[in-house]
């Protein structure tokens, strides 16, 4: 039975029930046929095993079940096949979570639409991390459509933005914070790329005796002084930086 559920074989999974072996016959983790057909993804075995009365709410060694899974694979038809089953949508992961919320961390747009159209899980459940579903959207989501969509139906679905976290951060404020650090990497990732004919900032920079360079604007006029440790510190003129450095800036 154990090995038919993982290895997604329905025909086998289907005769080994109608020769009366136990459903909840459980592997070394311990996992039951029922938890790894959905972690397989396995519909027509988890199909099987729910009509022959499987529970869906079975746990493993890592406090995984069968329903919980789901929402970490996002498998919409895996939802609609264990529903019927009646699973606890108030049994918690390991992290304290329900299954929206590694659904709303990992971007599955289908599932947590379905889930929350067809179930009463509660929108704002709190992990043992402090977050709900929309806080996970925003802290561990990467920002693009997915989680954008995801942070919609949340908050369609009544989702409290008020809500904090354990630092006190509602999830506006985590938005905000990130998208501060996101204009701020790419600021510093963002090349300065010199007009055709002009020498690159890099080019230009003369080391100084005083542990600072000497970088030339790319107009040539001026330079500024850079410290590698505190950045650009001041302009002056091109004579001036000549009398310094003994060169002429480029």
């Amino acid at each position: 039975m154990l090995d038919a559920a993982r290895a997604g074989d329905a025909v086998a999974v289907r005769t080994a029930v109608e020769e009366g072996a136990d459903v909840e016959v459980r592997d070394e983790e311990p996992r039951t046929p029922l938890l790894l057909a959905s972690l397989g993804n396995h519909v027509e075995v988890a199909g099987v095993l729910v009509a022959a009365g499987a529970d869906v709410d079975a746990q493993d060694a890592r406090q995984d079940s069968a329903w919980l899974v789901t929402g970490v694979t996002g498998s919409v038809a895996m939802l609609r096949v264990l529903l019927p089953a009646g699973p606890d949508l108030r049994r918690t992961n390991r992290f304290g979570g329900v299954s929206h919320i590694p659904a709303s961390e990992r971007g599955h747009v289908a599932y947590v639409r379905e889930v929350l159209a067809v179930t009463d899980i509660d929108v704002d459940h709190v992990n043992r991390l402090g977050w709900t579903a929309l806080l996970e959207a925003v802290i561990l989501g990467d920002g693009g459509p997915a989680h954008q969509e995801i942070v919609r139906l949340l908050l369609a679905a009544g989702a409290d933005r008020e809500l904090a976290d354990g630092d006190g951060m509602t999830a506006r404020a985590r938005g905000a914070a990130r998208v501060r650090r996101d204009r701020g990497a790419a600021a510093v990732r963002a090349p300065r790329v010199p007009r055709a004919g002009r020498r690159s900032a890099a080019d230009a920079a003369v080391p100084t005796a005083h542990g600072t360079l000497l970088v030339t604007d790319f107009g040539g006029s001026t330079v500024t002084f850079v410290d590698p440790a505190r950045g650009p510190v001041g302009k002056v003129d091109s004579w001036s930086a000549r009398r310094r450095t003994g060169r002429r800036p480029r």
